[in-house]
């Protein structure tokens, strides 16, 4: 069942849609990155400004590399966030110019993480590429942790649901600054 529940989510996401999917604490609402009208869509779910930017997940580092400005990045920073994936670790990384700017927000660098959750990686290897990811909930409420959840927030504005259990984290990944190394978000 769950691999037709990937397929379809990944087929959504190839048609510009939004889907649900469980991350390694919540679920997430994600989009294809460079679909602009599947990032709008995504946020007025979520009513949330546009200007705050999202994070991107993957399976694996290939799928994240082209929208990172490798050459601004010293070689120990890329070795410790390298090292950190696949794992719980979302990093903060100069922003290459594939990466388009409403991904980003008002902010300069972009987020990503390489997940070793298996449906969120599986769904970014069914998409074939990185998936917007962003906590599933209207903003400033919390996020769902289950199908139902998601089902009662937002109804049937979702295009697809994989309906498979989050990770063991009790909130979501921290977020820190690839080049300093500071955290952004405990």
């Amino acid at each position: 069942m769950l691999a037709a529940e990937l397929e379809a989510a990944a087929a959504a996401l190839r048609r510009g849609g939004v889907v649900a999917y469980p991350t390694e604490a919540v679920y997430g609402l994600g989009c294809d990155p460079l679909a602009e009208a599947a990032l709008t869509r995504l946020f007025a779910l979520k009513q949330r400004p546009l200007q705050q930017g999202v994070l991107l997940i993957a399976a694996d580092f290939d799928q994240v590399e082209r929208y990172i400005a490798l050459d601004r990045v010293p070689a120990d920073a890329l070795a410790r966030v390298r090292a950190s994936w696949p794992g719980p670790n979302t990093w903060i990384l100069p922003r290459s110019p594939a990466a388009p700017a409403w991904i980003a927000g008002a902010h300069d660098g972009i987020a990503l993480r390489v997940t070793a959750h298996a449906p969120a990686a599986a769904l970014c290897r069914a998409f074939g590429g990185a998936v917007v990811s962003t906590s599933a909930n209207r903003h400033g409420h919390p996020p769902a942790r289950t199908a139902a959840e998601l089902r009662t927030v937002f109804g049937d504005g979702l295009d697809a649901i994989v309906d498979a259990p989050v990770g063991g984290l009790e909130r979501p990944t921290a977020i820190r600054d690839a080049i300093s190394g500071e955290f952004v978000r405990h």
